[in-house]
């Protein structure tokens, strides 16, 4: 390892030793429609379906996936946060053009919310970022990075 690069592992690890590795497998997003959400986000992100159910369905890069479960009634919570319905989950990710992001977001289904506070970010070193909500509401963050 570099010096200076992350592993991703904790230096400082609470619990008893572990001695066999510990690794993400995926990270399930609530859906009333898990193949569609799976194809707006493979779309967005270039990815291929791996697997796609009524009730469940997968995306993946190659490296990493992501996963889609079904939830009989879902609703994404509110776009911006509302106490009595807080965010469950939400998805950051780089973008190297926020506009052009945000048209093929739009484009696939996503909606642009009113509400974008990383657009003039009020502290400093912040590189702007935009949101738009997937088909189902879940918000997307458009990360601006050089």
């Amino acid at each position: 390892m570099v010096a200076g690069q992350f592993d991703g592992r904790s230096t400082d690890r609470k619990g008893p030793a572990v001695t066999a590795p510990i690794a993400l497998s995926c990270v399930t997003i609530d859906t009333a429609d898990p193949r569609a959400l799976a194809e707006f986000y493979a779309a967005l992100l270039d990815w291929r379906i791996m697997h796609a159910e009524d009730d469940y369905a997968l995306i993946t890069d190659g490296k990493s996936v992501l996963c889609f479960g079904f939830v009989a009634g879902h609703q994404a919570a509110p776009w911006p946060d509302d106490p009595a319905h807080p965010k469950r989950v939400h998805i950051d990710l780089n973008v190297a053009d926020i506009d052009q992001a945000t048209d093929l977001a739009v484009a696939l289904g996503a909606t642009i919310p009113e509400f974008q506070p990383g657009l003039n970010p009020d502290w400093d070193n912040q590189l702007p970022w935009g949101i738009v909500l997937d088909p189902e509401g879940h918000p997307i963050c458009l990360n601006l990075r050089e």
